[in-house]
């Protein structure tokens, strides 16, 4: 049975602003068979933790429309190059994807061709349609990964940029202000992954605001709202300063 891999979320093109959340569901779709125990799939390497909740809570604040990935990302990672090597995980974090590991040439091409590229080109329609002034892209990490364990990860939200700073710049110091502990590229750099961004912002001159929050601050509803009522400002702000 087919379905959307993308859900949208309605809301005012003149707010000038799209939020798009690339990892915002665990959703795998019948018929694919990963091969894993079901417990990952509510782990940080099946789900962006808290981005779902969030991106709606924003969205309904900011009055602007929004397109959350509707598939998992160990079905197809929707934040890579359509032909990267990544682009369907054969391991995340230490654990093995056999599943995924199994596919031929035509099954991947396959999941490329029903989850991948309807998403980015729904992203690409509402872009189109509503021309918005400045890009979201809403992420959450994990505060430790277990491949890593040693690897600290203190930021409570990174601003995530390529070559395009323009947001990321206004945007940080206002963070700061709020009382956030602000990662700077951190906690990976964008320069290295922003796939998404890459595609729909700076390849179209869009300014974006790449946001990483810290899931175990938004993996319930307390945290949820009280890092909307953080960051809706601070958007706005940005939108309104950019040149």
């Amino acid at each position: 049975m087919s379905f959307d891999p993308f859900e949208i979320i309605p809301g005012d093109a003149g707010s000038g602003l799209l939020l798009i959340a690339d990892h915002a569901s665990a959703r795998v779709p019948e018929g694919v068979d990963l091969g894993i125990d079901p417990a990952l799939m509510r782990e940080h390497v099946a789900i962006d933790i808290g981005v779902a909740e969030l991106g709606a809570r924003l969205c309904a604040m900011l009055g602007c429309p929004g397109v959350l990935g509707a598939v998992s990302r160990l079905v197809i990672d929707l934040n890579r190059e359509e032909d990267a090597a990544g682009l369907i995980p054969v391991a995340s974090d230490g654990h093995a994807i056999p599943g995924n590991e199994a596919l031929d040439g035509d099954a991947r091409n396959l999941r490329v061709e029903r989850y991948w590229r309807p998403y980015h080109a729904t992203v690409a329609g509402m872009i189109e349609e509503g021309s918005p002034r400045m890009l979201i892209s809403l992420h959450s990490f994990t505060p430790r990964l277990a491949s890593r364990p040693e690897e600290q990860r203190p930021w409570e939200v990174g601003v995530l940029y390529n070559q395009d700073e323009r947001a990321a710049r206004i945007a940080m110091p206002l963070l700061a202000e709020a009382g956030a502990i602000v990662g700077d590229n951190q906690p990976y750099s964008g320069k290295l992954l922003n796939a998404t961004m890459n595609l729909h912002g700076e390849a179209r001159g869009i300014p974006y605001l790449g946001l990483e929050v810290r899931q175990d601050l938004i993996g319930e509803g307390v945290g949820v709202a009280r890092w909307a009522e953080l960051l809706a400002p601070v958007i706005a702000k940005t939108r309104d300063s950019l040149a």
